[in-house]
């Protein structure tokens, strides 16, 4: 297993990128924050498939930057898990050709810098109401990281579904030239959805964590057997997670591109929920039947 090639220098990964992008290669990006698991690499081999999808080698392109503009003054960015080595050999293996890793915020944002993604409808309720102005980071850093890129395909999971319906959104109102693909939640055995902050749990929350995944794979299966009323699968839903000791942020059936909370649930309607379990917060969810 070889190592992709690192580089810090936003401008030289940006000239990299152009080149190959100028002379036909296919390029296919996976925007992470790194302390990278099997969720991050199953995009990454995804990321692999599509770029050679042209019928010659593309390029295989991930990012690792922890983004301050995401996080509220008072949420983990001190704190965030980060392992730059071990993630470049997990990217190694996951067929990775290169990855950019700033040094540090300012080769992002410099001094100067003004310039911000907002939106008017997909960032609002949820998480967006919750994190104020996260969704605006996460859509300027992805933004800047397109135009470093160049990207013709970028891959997110769907564990953060808001994350992934306001990043569509952006590429399609932009003009970006970027599509944007979702890929489903990898998930421990027990049904955990994988998140770099598990690593935040110590064992006895580990084992309460997964009450979430159980409590929505409950309610697709009350949804398979005719349940409708969106209240009460929520209410449903919530009770479950508050029984394992958590502290539930939200519990919403919304529609899974609108985001617009649903009084009965259809096909493809979307269940999502976050709670925090002593310092950590959890989010997760799944289409109903």
């Amino acid at each position: 297993m070889s190592l992709p090639e690192l580089i810090r220098d936003p401008a030289a990964w940006q000239r990299r990128c152009t080149a190959a992008r100028d002379g036909g290669t296919r390029i296919a990006l996976v925007p992470t924050m790194g302390y990278l698991h099997q969720g991050h690499l199953s995009l990454m081999r995804e990321a692999r498939r599509r770029a050679d999808e042209g019928g010659r080698p593309g390029l295989s392109l991930a990012t690792i930057f922890v983004n301050p503009t995401q996080f509220g003054p008072t949420e983990d960015l001190a704190r965030y898990p980060r392992d730059l080595q071990g993630d470049l050999a997990k990217c190694g293996a996951a067929g990775v050709d290169m990855v950019l890793a700033p040094d540090n915020p300012g080769a992002v944002y410099p001094k100067d810098f003004q310039t911000w993604v907002d939106f008017t409808e997909v960032s609002k309720g949820l998480c967006g109401d919750r994190r104020p102005g996260h969704f605006r980071g996460v859509a300027t850093v992805v933004a800047k990281l397109f135009g470093l890129s160049r990207p013709h395909v970028a891959l997110f999971g769907e564990k953060d579904w808001q994350q992934l319906r306001v990043l569509q959104r952006m590429a399609v109102d932009l003009d970006m030239g970027v599509e944007v693909v979702g890929m489903p939640i990898v998930r421990e055995a027990d049904g955990l959805a994988m998140s770099s902050r598990n690593a935040y749990l110590t064992p006895e929350e580990r084992g309460r964590a997964v009450a979430i995944s159980r409590a929505l794979g409950d309610a697709r299966r009350r949804a398979g057997e005719g349940e409708r009323d969106a209240a009460a699968l929520s209410r449903g839903i919530q009770a479950a997670v508050e029984a394992a000791g958590m502290r539930v942020d939200y519990v919403e059936l919304v529609h899974p591109e609108r985001l617009r909370p649903v009084e009965h649930a259809v096909p493809g309607t979307r269940a999502l929920v976050a709670a925090f379990l002593g310092r950590t917060r959890l989010i997760d969810n799944l289409a109903l039947p």
